[in-house]
């Protein structure tokens, strides 16, 4: 048992949990995350409080940010501004099929290689030659560039947006991997085959479509198939549908062609013959 609080790089951005140490910082205090090029400024989202999980993994805050750190995290947020501004235009002289999606700049690195760096993550429909890009960036930004290309899920992490359940994208908040997602899972699930219903803001099934999908399955291996003739409390009838949600099953009834909702224990065959061989007093 230990404290957590969860800290944020940009507004509705991934959330970060961390060890505050001796420090208690409260919501929309300025804070320095450790990172691989030196302690970042991050924002606290989520004041420090007590957790049941153990805390021995998670990082340490390395303070709260002063004035000068403050000033040296606007000063690199002006410099992301501007190298995205200058990347957009060399990418349009250059006539590459390329679409920015984020920059990171460090402004002096302490992980050895020392010096400016600029790190420039796009999308493009297929392998880019970007080695003129690169040299003409270089000279324009005056520091070291780097291009790396993204995944359309990681695009689509890495900028953010609204899902179509209005929430934020699950990836850019709480996912840390891409789990395989196929279109057995929108089938099982009796959802519309159309792609922009099952599709997210990447252009990919939607990772949720996995969230549920076990309870889905779990159902199926036990209740009733469609068609399957039952015995409910109403009387005879025939199954005609299913609502995993409600774990129950639909059934048209023989008398007088009414349907009913039975849940599905009180139709499965296991359960009816429990119930008659230990017939309750």
């Amino acid at each position: 048992m230990g404290m957590l609080c969860a800290v944020s790089f940009n507004r509705y951005g991934r959330l970060y949990y961390l060890d505050p140490g001796d420090l208690r910082p409260v919501v929309g205090d300025k804070v320095l995350v450790p990172t691989d090029d030196g302690p970042e400024v991050a924002e606290c989202v989520w004041a420090a409080q007590w957790v049941t999980e153990e805390t021995d993994g998670f990082p340490r805050l390395a303070g709260l940010a002063t004035e000068e750190d403050l000033k040296r995290d606007e000063a690199q947020r002006r410099r992301k501004a501007e190298a995205k501004v200058a990347a957009k235009r060399l990418i349009r002289e250059h006539d590459l099929p390329m679409k920015v999606v984020a920059i990171d700049h460090v402004l002096e690195s302490t992980g050895g290689n020392g010096g400016a760096r600029t790190t420039i993550y796009f999308t493009a429909p297929h392998r880019v030659d970007f080695r003129s890009l690169v040299r003409d960036l270089g000279a324009t930004l005056h520091c070291r560039v780097e291009l790396r290309q993204l995944s359309a899920r990681d695009s689509a992490r890495v900028q953010g947006g609204i899902g179509s359940c209005g929430r934020d994208l699950c990836c850019a908040t709480f996912l840390t991997d891409f789990e395989p997602v196929t279109i057995r899972m929108a089938k099982d699930q009796e959802l519309p085959l159309n792609p922009l219903r099952i599709s997210g803001a990447c252009g990919r099934l939607m990772c949720c479509l996995k969230y549920e999908h076990p309870l889905y399955q779990k159902f199926q291996a036990t209740a009733p198939a469609v068609g399957t003739r039952v015995s409910t409390d109403h009387g005879d009838g025939k199954v005609v549908g299913h609502s995993v949600p409600r774990d129950e099953v639909v059934v048209r009834l023989d008398a007088d062609g009414s349907r009913c909702s039975c849940s599905r224990a009180s139709v499965c065959g296991p359960r009816q013959a429990h119930d008659a061989a230990y017939p309750q007093a």
